[in-house]
C-alpha cells in the first residue's frame, strides 16, 4: 500500500507542475518520466513510443500502418539523396562536413562546447551549407525537409544517445532551460507542453489523440496529412503555440532548441524511425 501511494504522488508530482522534481537531475527526470508513462499505459512496451499516438491508439494505427505501406514521404527521401551527392559550388559537400557519412541523426541535438549551444541537426546543416559558401536553408518549410529526411531514413535504427556533458555547466543549465519551457504555461489557454502530453496523454482534441512526450523526437521529419508536406520538429514546435494561442518563436532559436535538447534526453535509448507519417 505505502508504495502504491508513494508512485501515486510521484506521477502527481510529475503531472501537476513537477514540483516535487524541479531540482532533480537529468536521469532523475527520465526516470521519472518513464515510470509516469509506465503507469498511464502499463501494457505498452517502452520500444512502441517512438511510434507516438499510434503507440496509444489501436484505431489510429490500423490507418496509420495503412499509409506506411506506400509513404508519402518517400520523394522526400530521394530529393534529399540527390542534394547530399551534389557537390558545393565550391566543389565540397555535405560528406566533407559530416565525414561518418548520412548516418549522423542520433548525434543531435548535442552540445557544442566552442559554441556554447545546443547544435541540432538542422543548425548543423545550414552551418556547413554556410561555411561553404551556400545559402542558409529555412528551417520549417523546403528543401530542409529532403536532407533531413534522407538522413533520418539513413539513420532508421540507431539509438538517441543525448549527452549532457558534465565539464560544462552551460550543457544542463540549456537542459534546465528547455525543462523550464515544457512545463511553463502561456498562450490565452494557459496550457504548457506537459498539459496536452504528459497530463493529458491519450485524451482526445478533436479528432487527435494527445501523444506521450516519450518519443516525441525520434521520428522527424514528419509528413502531416494537415500540411501535406513534410515539416520539421520545429515547425510543429511553432503550431503548439499558435494551437494554444502563444506567439510561436523563431525556428532553431535558442529557446527551441534547449526544448529539443530536453525531449531528446527523455527519449534516450528509443530508437529513431523517421521519417514519419503523421495525420
Amino acid at each position: 500500500m505505502m508504495h502504491r501511494v508513494l508512485k501515486q504522488l510521484t506521477i502527481a508530482a510529475v503531472v501537476y507542475g513537477f514540483a516535487a522534481t524541479i531540482q532533480a537531475g537529468p536521469q532523475e527526470d527520465r526516470q521519472t518520466f518513464i515510470d509516469t508513462y509506465k503507469w498511464k499505459f502499463p501494457n505498452v512496451p517502452m520500444e512502441e513510443y517512438p511510434n507516438g499516438a499510434y503507440a496509444i491508439d489501436p484505431i489510429g494505427r490500423e490507418n496509420w500502418e495503412a499509409i506506411e505501406e506506400f509513404p508519402p514521404y518517400e520523394t522526400f527521401i530521394d530529393a534529399g539523396r540527390e542534394m547530399w551527392a551534389k557537390p558545393f559550388a565550391n566543389g565540397k559537400g555535405y560528406q566533407d562536413c559530416f565525414p561518418d557519412g548520412p548516418v549522423i541523426a542520433h548525434h543531435y541535438p548535442r552540445w557544442d562546447k566552442t559554441q556554447g549551444q545546443v547544435v541540432t541537426l538542422p543548425l548543423a546543416i545550414n552551418q556547413c551549407r554556410e561555411a561553404n559558401g551556400e545559402k542558409p536553408l529555412k528551417y520549417k518549410r523546403g528543401p530542409i525537409n529532403d536532407i533531413l529526411s534522407f538522413i533520418a531514413y539513413e539513420s532508421r535504427g540507431q539509438v538517441t544517445n543525448v549527452e549532457i556533458p558534465e565539464d560544462d555547466p552551460r550543457a544542463l543549465e540549456a537542459y534546465e532551460k528547455g525543462k523550464k519551457f515544457y512545463f511553463t504555461r502561456r498562450g490565452q489557454l494557459n496550457f504548457s507542453c506537459a498539459t496536452c502530453h504528459l497530463q493529458n496523454t491519450g485524451m482526445q482534441v478533436r479528432t487527435e489523440i494527445l501523444s506521450p512526450s516519450l518519443g516525441h523526437t525520434t521520428h522527424w521529419p514528419v509528413y502531416r496529412s494537415k500540411w501535406g508536406t513534410v515539416g520539421t520538429l520545429h515547425r510543429r514546435f511553432s503550431g503548439c503555440n499558435e494551437n494554444i494561442r502563444a506567439k510561436p518563436l523563431e525556428a532553431q532559436g535558442e529557446q527551441y532548441r534547449n526544448l529539443e535538447y530536453f525531449l531528446t534526453y527523455l527519449s534516450n535509448g528509443l530508437e529513431l524511425n523517421g521519417p514519419g507519417a503523421r495525420k
